[in-house]
């Protein structure tokens, strides 16, 4: 039936047009944008998911940034605790020459102190953009990452840089909990008076008996002659000891047998053995006398002058605990920084007793091999003085290079004393060269990472939205070729009615 009102073949024809023309809009859109899917309307999930990473890439970008910033910061600190090093093995270098006593020390004074003041100008000037990581010691947080978890939740990541103090100050003092217990003295005071150890011989000898003595690890021994005894044998061996020359040891008889062996040796003991070369009844006994009672032994060793204090081998030390070592009237502090030890603690009140320049007391640092405790020890070649350790919490930690600005090597006691200290602020500009080191590569590998990343995460919405050029090529061809059809097919559809007035002429 042919019908004038409706033209179904027409209404086919043009609906099937659209579409075409639809698919063809669809598909120049692909190629002009280059998406397939370019809005919501597209694809509406697909659409999300891209949304979402593109604004991750986004953020990764800014991340990136963050990180050459921090990874530019962290390279002037560790230049400059480089630099510092160098200067400071200068320092040592004319430590080493005030050695000898026939040098200009004022001359190599002079020399230390322009160095010193280098490096206080290249500790100041060590900053990027403000930020000074080699003054201070509050931590450096550097924004890293950004996490995104799978409920869609997002944490920021950041990469901590301690900053490494290389300033000179003393610090300050805390007022927390006490940290006494943390380290004990050997003594109540520290003295200049010489450790003992007699020599006690006996009467029973016959003439062609050899009495033995070894000190310090050197052979003595006396030949007693006909009618000769103890008293004899003491006075040789006493002489032959003092004829030795040994620093810090002298010895004396009292003209009945008995020797007195003395040491004044600061950080050493003294061995000291006895033996007879033929049989005898005991004739030679050694009494040991150190200031606390008296022991007797066949064999034994005179101890140290020196006094010390003992840390603990299993406190921790905090960042601002603070210790302080006092001798007479006298008090020296030394407040510990973030991550240090019992170590440092030591050594720093070592610098701290020989910074304030009193040439009667001298300081050694030692560990105990056997159970790794650390011990300051303390001699004093001036009058008795009491000798004690205090300690609280929750100071402000003194500089990494604290004791430099003391450093004086116009004395002998100076001199002694910077060779010793200056190794302990080397090791301690080199342990922050390494750490920064660590840092800055640490950066480096996660700015390297965040790139990579971002390239991954480009591809994978590339993947997702991007549209497949080569098809849409040919689809544009097709839809073309189409659309030219269905306006043909409308054409004739649209003269179907023409054909209904053939039925009225």
């Amino acid at each position: 039936m042919s019908s004038i009102l409706t033209n179904s073949s027409a209404m086919v024809a043009l609906q099937t047009l659209k579409s075409i023309n639809s698919n063809l809009a669809e598909t120049q859109s692909q190629i002009s944008t280059g998406k397939s899917v370019g809005s919501a309307k597209d694809n509406a999930a697909v659409w999300a998911i891209s949304k979402v990473m593109e604004s991750d890439v986004k953020g990764f970008s800014g991340i990136s940034e963050s990180l050459s910033l921090g990874e530019s910061t962290v390279a002037v600190a560790r230049q400059a605790t480089e630099t510092v090093t160098d200067l400071l093995t200068e320092i040592k270098g004319k430590v080493v020459a005030a050695q000898e006593e026939n040098v200009d020390r004022e001359k190599i004074q002079t020399d230390i102190n322009a160095l010193r003041d280098q490096i206080s100008s290249v500790v100041n000037a060590a900053q990027f953009n403000g930020l000074n990581m080699v003054k201070g010691t509050e931590d450096v947080n550097i924004l890293s990452s950004l996490d995104r978890a799978s409920d869609g939740t997002v944490t920021s990541s950041n990469i901590t840089v301690a900053r490494q103090d290389m300033s000179t100050g003393q610090g300050t003092f805390g007022a927390g909990a006490s940290l006494a217990a943390n380290g004990t003295a050997s003594d109540t005071a520290v003295a200049n008076t010489a450790n003992t150890a007699i020599v006690t011989i006996g009467n029973t000898w016959a003439a062609g008996d050899v009495a033995n003595i070894t000190v310090a690890g050197v052979d003595l021994s006396y030949t007693l002659g006909t009618g000769e005894g103890a008293n004899e044998a003491g006075t040789a061996l006493a002489g032959q000891i003092n004829a030795l020359g040994l620093t810090g040891l002298t010895a004396s008889d009292d003209g009945s047998g008995n020797v007195t062996i003395s040491s004044t040796r600061a950080f050493e003991d003294v061995s000291v053995a006895t033996a007879e070369t033929t049989a005898g009844d005991g004739d030679v006994l050694i009494t040991t006398l150190n200031g606390t009672g008296s022991l007797t032994l066949t064999s034994g060793d005179i101890a140290e002058r020196a006094e010390n204090i003992a840390f603990s081998t299993s406190a921790a030390v905090n960042d601002g605990d603070s210790y302080k070592v006092t001798v007479g009237a006298s008090s020296f502090d030394y407040i510990a920084g973030k991550g240090e030890t019992m170590e440092d603690v030591a050594r720093g009140l070592k610098i701290a007793i020989d910074s304030a320049g009193n040439a009667d007391l001298t300081t050694s640092v030692t560990q105990d091999s056997s159970t790794g405790q650390w011990s300051l020890k303390v001699d004093n070649n001036g009058t008795s003085a009491a000798f004690s350790l205090s300690g609280n919490a929750g100071g402000e930690a003194s500089g990494g290079l604290f004791g430099l600005a003391s450093i004086d090597v116009t004395t002998n006691a100076g001199a002694d004393a910077a060779l010793a200290n200056v190794e302990t602020l080397i090791d301690n500009s080199i342990d922050a060269s390494a750490a920064f080191g660590s840092a800055q590569g640490r950066i480096e590998i996660q700015n390297d990472f965040i790139g990579k990343l971002s390239d991954s995460l480009k591809a994978g919405i590339g993947t997702l939205v991007d549209a497949d050029m080569e098809a849409a090529s040919a689809r544009l061809q097709a839809l073309q070729v189409q659309q030219q059809l269905g306006t043909q097919a409308l054409s004739i559809a649209n003269q179907a009615p023409q054909n209904i007035l053939s039925l009225f002429r």
